[in-house]
């Protein structure tokens, strides 16, 4: 049987949940402004599976329309699943809808849960939003190493120059990846004062490091 969008509205309909993921699956297949009338109701499922494929389709078909894409995916930063609320901190960043900064600042600081503050510290550097730079440094003193990597890549994304005295330290860090995160950050950035850090990576045990630091170097 051909995908239509009547075939993929009647699955998202089914009481059977099978039914609901494979239509939600089949709107990859139909044309963008078609998946996203469909996705609008599929993120509304009361299944948080399919909750959750739903909405980390948004970063394709949000395009479609930006304003109401903001208005939904603030809506599921309430969702009750921590999954949910990742994905949708996830396509804010990729969509790059600064104005949900205040509400993605608010998520990370109400919540204990690494998936959601993983996404929300990472999405930050998609956003490119100088007020993040503050809560990246928070972000630096938690427990979780990946929190901790991607506040350092995001560093890099956002671009102030503050971060390279705050990323030093960590280029001595006992874990190779840490180290290599700071490294790709310092090139983005890309300052004068980067470089004496660069030059000391160059040297790192780890090849990934030291291939890394070399790359802006001449």
């Amino acid at each position: 049987m051909s995908i239509t969008p009547d075939t993929v509205k009647k699955k998202l309909e089914s009481e059977d949940l099978g039914d609901r993921l494979r239509g939600v699956n089949e709107i990859r297949e139909l044309e963008p402004a078609v998946g996203f009338e469909l996705i609008q109701s599929a993120i509304t499922d009361t299944n948080a599976r399919v909750r959750y494929s739903a909405v980390s389709q948004f970063d394709t078909l949000g395009t479609q329309d930006l304003d109401k894409s903001l208005s939904l995916l603030r809506g599921l930063l309430q969702d009750p699943e921590a999954d949910v609320k990742a994905a949708a901190a996830d396509c804010l960043g990729g969509l790059k809808l600064v104005a949900a900064f205040d509400d993605l600042q608010q998520l990370y600081q109400s919540t204990e849960d690494w998936i959601i503050k993983l996404s929300v510290i990472a999405a930050l550097g998609e956003l490119g939003e100088p007020r993040g730079f503050e809560l990246l440094k928070q972000a630096l003193s938690e427990d979780n190493d990946l929190v901790k990597t991607a506040a350092i890549s995001s560093m890099g994304e956002l671009g102030n120059p503050e971060a390279v005295s705050i990323l030093t330290p960590y280029s001595k860090d006992s874990d190779w990846q840490i180290r290599f995160r700071v490294a790709q950050a310092l090139n983005r950035l890309g300052t004068p004062e980067a470089k004496p850090v660069l030059e000391s990576l160059v040297n790192d045990e780890v090849e990934a490091v030291a291939e890394e630091a070399k790359k802006n170097l001449s």
